[in-house]
């Protein structure tokens, strides 16, 4: 998942370079490498280059403002749908620090490790500071 421009650059570079080796494995001739192994070569660098297509296609999405919900379908996700709400609320990390009252490394480091480190209190201070509302009331299923 991207988390920050830095990362969408990186992550667009890359989806070039595949690109752009997925153009060359294609123009080498055939005689080059057996046609089978060419093959496997190509499938798998056009899925590399789908996966980073796909992440940047998410990414932008959520930076154009236009997603107004995001799913959750499990309390896992949590972590991952803070880092996309603060995307599409069009805040940086820097910016979303600035909110909290924090530094900026500090929210670099609670996306890094998905929020692994922040107490509840502080999600709940992201969450009200990011706008976030659910949209239908959440039941919890208790196992047993």
């Amino acid at each position: 998942m991207i988390k920050n421009e830095r990362q969408y650059r990186i992550t667009k570079t890359q989806a070039e370079k595949f690109a752009n080796a997925i153009a060359a494995l294609k123009a080498r001739s055939a005689a080059s490498m057996p046609p089978a192994l060419q093959k496997l070569e190509l499938d798998g660098l056009k899925s590399q280059l789908q996966d980073l297509k796909t992440e940047l296609q998410e990414y932008e999405a959520l930076r154009s403002g236009k997603r107004t919900s995001i799913a959750l379908d499990s309390i896992e996700e949590l972590p991952k749908t803070l880092i996309k709400a603060r995307i599409a609320a069009g805040l940086s990390q820097e910016e979303l620090a600035g909110k909290l009252g924090l530094k900026p490394q500090q929210v670099q480091r609670y996306e890094a490790t998905d929020y692994q480190s922040a107490s509840m209190e502080r999600i709940n201070q992201v969450v009200r500071v990011l706008g976030i509302k659910l949209k239908h009331p959440a039941a919890l299923r208790l196992a047993g």
